[in-house]
């Protein structure tokens, strides 16, 4: 019987999950992973640890398989918090959740059910594993879309490495959620009906300017509204000699200046705000709501454009530093000069839009064929060739 440490969350998609490997022969072990003890950030009538690890609790024991929480809130802190709190101090917008899973769940978290004698570690993710066998006897591993593209979570697992994959198990991923739900109903899983956690990965409901205030003081600022005809938007494009200057011209964002506009508002910390948000500006009075095209974290300004279709939210092209590239199948990378057509998607759920990577000696661009929304630095950029994550990237 090969040994599997599932990461109970609490949740209905972790309960199905331990369920399935328990049918399907596995000795199954439950672990919960707390990864966070600060509540005076947290909407508090929600403490979401408690309840969640009790709900854990009750599934292990009805399913008849070992429980124990193991408390990862100095790794969490170290490793995801802190990261992001230096990340929205660049003006950087990061996503703790594909560092959740790269740094604590398939790293820190791998390693104690690998000390506990397992041979893999499992979670509710909406994806799947493919097996490549090799010619020399090895394995080369993918990572695939779930068969619910409603719920495809790849994306969330886009910075993971072979040697990770190779451990990993994702028994819900050729599943629907509402196949999840009716398999938890028909075997009486209290969380069945649990709605699905929101928020930061494994810390629930934060306030998120709350929460970066403890580290960021706030500071106040100007909101500094751009006009559609501002003369950034007009740039004639040169003379390219070749490609790389073609992509260089267009993954360039534009610079603006508080002349740029007029100022229409005041913030409290430029770091506070990312590209695309529109929520939060409290500006009133604009024909159409206000859109963050740009923030200047040096100079503290906040640059808006009015509605979603503004011309300050769109480029065609993005940068990934080679340092911050990543291969889930080394195998496929591209060489200097070399290109790749893939389908490519910026942020979680967004539908997949066709792209062409091109390969330079300090990194990687990646070219979209349509002009994509709120491209927004510290993000993760992720590509596919048909149903499998082939690659990512944090856009620079």
């Amino acid at each position: 019987m090969k040994k599997v440490v599932v990461g109970l969350s609490g949740g209905v998609d972790s309960s199905v999950t331990a369920y399935l490997l328990k049918e399907q022969g596995y000795k199954v072990i439950g672990l919960f992973m707390k990864n966070w003890v600060d509540d005076s950030v947290i909407i508090s009538e929600e403490c979401p640890w408690v309840e969640d690890s009790n709900d854990a609790l009750i599934v292990a024991e009805k399913l008849g398989i070992p429980f124990q929480t193991v408390d990862l809130s100095a790794e969490y802190k170290e490793r995801i918090v802190d990261y992001m709190f230096s990340e929205y101090e660049k003006g950087r917008t990061p996503n703790p959740d594909v560092l959740c899973n790269r740094e604590i769940k398939f790293d820190v978290f791998l390693k104690i059910a690998l000390q506990l004698g397992a041979d893999y570690v499992a979670t509710g993710h909406y994806c799947r594993k493919g097996t490549i066998k090799n010619a020399d006897g090895t394995e080369t591993y993918q990572l695939l879309a779930g068969v619910d593209k409603n719920k495809d979570q790849s994306y969330f697992l886009c910075q993971l490495s072979q040697e990770q994959l190779s451990k990993a198990l994702f028994p819900i991923g050729g599943l629907t959620k509402p196949e999840v739900r009716k398999i938890a109903a028909d075997n009486d899983l209290i969380t069945a009906d649990k709605k699905d956690s929101q928020g930061l990965c494994f810390v629930g409901k934060v306030h998120l300017p709350e929460f970066l205030q403890q580290k960021l003081s706030p500071k106040k600022g100007v909101i500094v509204e751009v006009p559609t005809d501002a003369s950034q938007f007009s740039v004639v494009a040169p003379a390219f000699h070749n490609k790389r200057e073609e992509l260089a011209f267009n993954a360039e964002k534009p610079l603006y200046s508080e002349t740029d506009g007029k100022v229409v508002g005041e913030h409290q910390g430029a770091h506070y705000f990312t590209i695309g948000q529109r929520k939060g500006l409290n500006v009133g009075g604009t024909k159409e709501p206000l859109f963050v095209i740009d923030t200047d974290v040096e100079k503290n300004i906040i640059y808006t454009g009015q509605g979603k279709l503004h011309p300050g939210l769109y480029r065609h092209t993005l940068f990934v530093k080679e340092d911050e590239l990543h291969w889930i199948r080394p195998d496929l990378a591209i060489k200097v000069d070399e290109t790749l057509e893939v389908m490519a998607r910026i942020r979680y759920r967004q539908p997949l839009q066709p792209a062409t990577l091109y390969k330079i000696e300090n990194g990687l661009y990646v070219d979209f064929k349509d002009k994509q929304s709120a491209i927004t630095e510290g993000q993760f950029v992720a590509w596919y060739i048909d149903d499998e994550l082939v690659g990512s990237g944090v856009i620079s």
